[in-house]
């Protein structure tokens, strides 16, 4: 049997932090305007943050080392310190965005432990916050410094959008969207949105990450498809090519086939010609978007059954010039 007394060591841990015995770590916040005094053994220990830190700073005369830590406020490393002396951090009447601002200062500090508890707190309690504020939360989650850190509330904030994606594609702010945000998006086979209108989407959004380009397609030259085809890079292998029907292929794809790989474009054609014959390229699932089928339309029939055939016939040769068209190009 054990016999554990962690309530009295905490209490212990939080009077050496509040009475300032012989600390030998000033931590100054807020451009200076505030500054704590610590331990560093127990820093170490704690945090392999200020392990690295404390390693790299040397001591003054008075053998104290001073870290500068200017992106947290001080009301959240308060609270972060009295975490990591007593291990307890009080959640009652506090605000909901101070909640999430301590989970970025904990993983900022390398607290594993408490940044884990602080994101699991915010999605069994705080989903209506969470929904409220979601262009910021998933902008912030998805920031390169955050990204793939909070796996929790990014497989949240996914879900919803995969469900919803005009929460993000119709924002104002889409085009201001992380790249880490997007690759991550398209990677869901659950995007309930038709695939020509994901390719306007990159489209939409790699050309507003290069200003420069001009406005008129047809002025384009082979250096500005290049720059688009650079910013896409991480988006243009998760786009379903051979699931887009073959009036979009030649409507949205085609005037900028120049930013595709030869093969892929050669691929796709050949598909759209004979889509039975097998391609070299990789041939991603097609998304299972919900369809809402409309109700069924009784028409009165047609007079001449001939007529129906002849258009048929004619818009199949016309699909056909198309395609030999595009493969002599």
């Amino acid at each position: 049997m054990s016999l554990k007394f962690f309530d009295k060591l905490s209490q212990n841990f939080i009077e050496l932090l509040n009475e300032k015995d012989d600390y030998n770590v000033i931590i100054e916040i807020e451009n200076k305007k505030k500054s704590f005094t610590a331990h560093s053994n127990i820093l170490k220990y704690r945090s392999p943050y200020f392990r690295k830190e404390l390693e790299n700073i040397q001591p003054n005369e008075n053998n104290i080392k001073t870290i500068i830590k200017s992106s947290v406020s001080s009301q959240i490393f308060d609270v972060i310190l009295k975490y990591i002396y007593g291990g307890i951090v009080n959640l009652e009447n506090v605000e909901t965005r101070f909640i999430f601002d301590l989970m970025l200062a904990a993983n900022e500090f390398e607290l594993d432990e408490l940044t884990n508890k602080l994101e699991t707190f915010l999605i069994d309690t705080k989903t209506s916050w969470l929904k409220t504020h979601f262009s910021y939360i998933y902008r912030t989650i998805f920031n390169k410094n955050n990204f793939k850190k909070f796996k929790k509330l990014e497989n949240y904030c996914n879900d919803i959008i995969a469900k919803h994606p005009s929460l993000i594609f119709e924002n104002s702010d889409f085009s201001s969207l992380p790249e880490t945000a997007l690759v991550s998006l398209l990677k869901r086979n659950d995007l309930q949105t038709e695939e020509g209108k994901i390719w306007d989407y990159v489209i939409k959004w790699g050309i507003s990450q290069n200003p420069t380009l001009p406005t008129n397609l047809e002025e384009w030259s082979k250096e500005n498809f290049l720059t688009l085809k650079t910013t896409l890079q991480q988006f243009l292998p998760l786009i379903r090519y051979f699931h887009i029907s073959n009036e979009e292929i030649i409507e949205k794809i085609m005037p900028y086939k120049k930013i595709l790989d030869k093969q892929l474009w050669k691929d796709i054609i050949q598909h759209m010609a004979i889509p039975e014959k097998p391609i070299k390229s990789n041939i991603l699932p097609a998304r299972s978007v919900s369809v809402v089928k409309p109700p069924l339309r009784i028409e009165e029939p047609k007079e001449l059954f001939s007529t129906i055939i002849s258009e048929e016939h004619a818009q199949k040769f016309l699909v056909g010039l198309i395609i030999k068209q595009l493969l002599i190009q």
